[in-house]
């Protein structure tokens, strides 16, 4: 039964009291209609128990918002959820993903993840094309979806709201990819599932990254907020920390002229596969945790960007290590889809709503294993059980 405004109720016990369910919980399909953002197609969720998030239709079905308990939890930058149609990914150097960036959860993928990139095209049947290139964070970021399905459903005296819909990334003679994103939060509750089914509609073996750019800010994001996860180490940087003075554990707060930061981490699952993350900002006494599959994400990353003005902070599993598309390539780290083949990924996200939901995060992490303490930990070689990561020292500006 869900746990509504301190009451346990039945479904009968629930309709007795409410003319529509809406009234308390449920899915809205709305449409925003200002400036840059106008006619992006958005989905209000609402779920009784505090939380409010917004799932992007126009935008690859990521979440925009989210609330809890009127807190926000997402980073907002100053572009807004722009229409689709007003991005060009190859714009600027092939870095137009940063004209459209925002929000708490953006895809990134199908077939590339990180800088801007390019490789052989001998896979595609595109004789007068040698090279394909790839924009930032690939072409499946910002995609407008067709919208299969929301609503609610009850179980019993459970009721679950959910919605669906499917982004193809599509290339006449070139690659088909088809991702699928289910979501959903059971009324009355706080814990927010998805399951992405990413497969190869077309004829070609065509190559297939993934990557969630997660993104936190104030004021969950600030100066004493803690990211707590069973880090072992840290395997690369693009910053040393002679230059950027701020570590992966300890968050700081804004800085001027802050270069951005990206740490790739080892880290140690559960025995079921599953890596349990959270930032904690312990004087709101609230968490944001979120657990994904080590089966399909071998890759942890963590984005800082503590500049003023933009202050965020990034959870970013992915299907490679940091690095270039021919690091990726070298290390077999690309994942190769058939015709027909799918991959199948499940995440989930939770709110951690005061000191006891946030010291069991804590002992779940520390029975994985004891949390990296170091926050300038020297590189690994070699993570437990994984490929092989150079450490990087170039000092560039990324995401």
């Amino acid at each position: 039964m869900p746990q509504l405004h301190g009451q346990s109720l039945s479904r009968r016990e629930f309709q007795q009291r409410v003319g529509h369910s809406r009234q308390v919980f449920g899915v809205r399909l709305l449409e925003l209609a200002d400036g840059a953002e106008r006619g992006v197609r958005v989905l209000e969720f609402r779920t009784g128990s505090g939380l409010m998030f917004s799932v992007l239709v126009d935008r690859s079905m990521d979440i925009g918002d989210f609330d809890y308990r009127g807190v926000p939890f997402a980073w907002h930058s100053a572009t807004g959820f722009r229409q689709p149609q007003l991005i060009n990914a190859m714009d600027e150097g092939g870095s137009g993903f940063m004209r459209g960036f925002s929000g708490l959860w953006c895809t990134c993928g199908l077939d590339h993840i990180r800088q801007p990139d390019a490789s052989s095209a001998e896979h595609f049947d595109l004789p007068l094309r040698a090279e394909l290139r790839y924009p930032m964070h690939g072409r499946g970021a910002f995609q407008p979806c067709v919208l299969n399905g929301y609503g609610e459903r009850w179980e019993g005296d459970e009721c679950w709201l959910w919605a669906e819909g499917t982004l193809s990334q599509t290339q006449v003679l070139g690659e088909y990819l088809r991702l699928v994103r289910r979501i959903e939060v059971q009324a009355g509750g706080s814990e927010i599932y998805i399951t992405d089914t990413v497969s190869n509609e077309g004829f070609n073996a065509t190559p297939h990254m993934l990557l969630y750019h997660i993104n936190l800010g104030w004021p969950l994001l600030d100066e004493g907020a803690r990211f707590v996860a069973p880090v072992t180490g840290i395997l690369a940087a693009n910053m040393s920390p002679q230059t950027q003075q701020a570590g992966y554990r300890q968050q700081s707060g804004p800085r001027s002229r802050f270069v951005q930061q990206v740490f790739d981490l080892a880290y140690q699952a559960d025995e079921q596969g599953q890596v349990p993350v959270a930032l904690v900002n312990d004087r709101l006494s609230l968490g944001f945790a979120y657990t994904f599959d080590s089966n399909v994400f071998p890759c942890l990353q963590q984005w800082q960007g503590f500049g003023e003005g933009v202050y965020g902070f990034g959870i970013e599993p992915a299907t490679s290590h940091w690095g270039s598309r021919a690091d990726a390539m070298r290390k077999s780290e690309i994942v190769w889809l058939a015709h027909g083949d799918t991959r199948i990924y499940r995440s989930r996200i939770a709110v951690l709503d005061d000191q006891t939901a946030i010291a069991a995060h804590e002992a779940r992490v520390a029975q994985i294993t004891a949390q990296l303490l170091d926050e300038f930990a020297p590189r690994l070689a070699q993570p437990p059980g994984g490929p092989f990561v150079e450490q990087v020292t170039t000092q560039v500006r990324r995401t």
